[in-house]
């Protein structure tokens, strides 16, 4: 029996949840010889999946929780279980059989201040992820690595795990796409960034690894004389708009600077694609999602030369220094006013955008199972 814990398909959606959805949907019809189980968190739609060889069972603790690193086999029954998925970086104690880790980045080892929160719990949460990841590199029998630069950063931690990782690259959905109906995508422009005629979105929690102030900054640099143009952050996590609104306010750009949480996954979609650009230049990725909804919805990338990035948007993006705002500031420009540009990049990522396959993913997957299993 195969086993995957799916406790982060959850009431909302989560940077993980995508990919585990994938496993759902595709590996039961990819594996019919197989009996699977799936372990679903209490606060998820039931059941995960319909397939006749699909069994699950509810686990109320919390994936990435003390329970699950330290004695997970005491709060669920693992008997039968052949082989075991942990789909969100950490392997958990205590496993018999052989398993395989979904590991999305190593930053917590790497670059633990960029994810770390403050104060005392931020410390236990270091130490947390830390002990759950390094168990992960020493003894899962294969690491699915969401990118190649994922799987290149592990080799820098251990050759062994590196030896051990094969490259699960992950996909962006049907539900991100072009949208016919331009009077929805006014609507969500209205709604969401009123006053603007053109503006430039980007997407993702604030943390300091995702770069928003070099947004901000690179932004009024651009478009300093443009009042026209706004840009819009939705940001799900993090306190961006405590931490930016004053940045912006000391640019002189406020009243053009746009902080917003709870959108729907609809008008998401609708504001990539009205979008000038997305704006992405982030520090580190393990793939890095917006890149990829964005390409699929013919909205032009402006995103970081390093880690993930590039594989991601292939050559549909404009690269940048993301420690430049300069830089920034220019591909920014070029988006908006190089005749032709913006026109050929949605082109390319569209055709980038088809190749990001949630079935590619998860048949990636199954070869990494087939591998164990034989």
């Amino acid at each position: 029996m195969l086993c995957i814990d799916c406790r982060y398909i959850r009431e909302r959606p989560s940077g993980i949840s995508p990919l585990v959805q994938a496993l759902v949907d595709h590996v039961p019809r990819l594996m019919p010889e197989r009996e699977i189980l799936l372990l679903r968190h209490p606060k998820a739609p039931a059941p995960l999946s319909r397939a006749s060889n699909v069994r699950e069972t509810v686990v109320r603790q919390e994936a990435n929780g003390p329970a699950t690193l330290f004695w997970l086999p005491q709060v669920v029954d693992l008997r039968g279980v052949g082989l075991f998925h942990a789909t969100f970086n950490i392997l958990p104690t205590g496993l018999s059989m052989p398993t395989v880790v979904t590991l999305c980045d190593v930053m917590w080892m790497k670059h633990a201040d960029w994810a770390q929160a403050p104060g005392a719990w931020g410390y236990v949460e270091r130490l947390f992820y830390q002990h759950g990841i390094r168990r992960t590199l020493r003894h899962a029998t294969r690491i699915a690595a969401i990118s190649q630069a994922t799987a290149q950063e592990i080799g820098t931690l251990d050759l062994d795990a590196e030896r051990r990782t094969r490259v699960t690259l992950l996909g962006v959905s049907t539900d991100f796409r072009v949208l016919d109906d331009r009077a929805r995508v006014d609507a969500a422009r209205a709604r969401w960034v009123p006053g603007a005629e053109r503006y430039v979105l980007t997407v993702g929690q604030y943390a300091g690894y995702k770069n928003h102030a070099t947004v901000v900054r690179a932004f009024a640099r651009a478009y300093r004389e443009r009042p026209d143009i706004h840009l819009a952050l939705v940001q799900r996590l993090g306190p961006g708009e405590r931490a930016l609104r004053p940045l912006a306010a000391s640019l002189g750009i406020a009243d053009r600077v746009h902080f917003l949480s709870g959108v729907p996954f609809g008008d998401l979609v609708a504001l990539y694609n009205g979008a000038l650009a997305l704006c992405h230049p982030s520090l580190y990725e393990g793939f890095g999602n917006p890149p990829s909804e964005a390409l699929a919805c013919g909205c032009p990338v402006v995103t970081s030369n390093r880690s993930s990035m590039p594989e991601v948007s292939g050559d549909a993006a404009l690269y940048v220094d993301p420690e430049s705002d300069d830089d920034v500031a220019h591909a920014l420009t070029r988006v908006a006013f190089e005749p032709g540009l913006a026109e050929g990049m949605r082109a390319r990522g569209l055709v980038r955008a088809a190749e990001l396959s949630w079935e590619a993913f998860a048949r990636a997957n199954v070869a990494v199972y087939r591998e164990i299993l034989g």
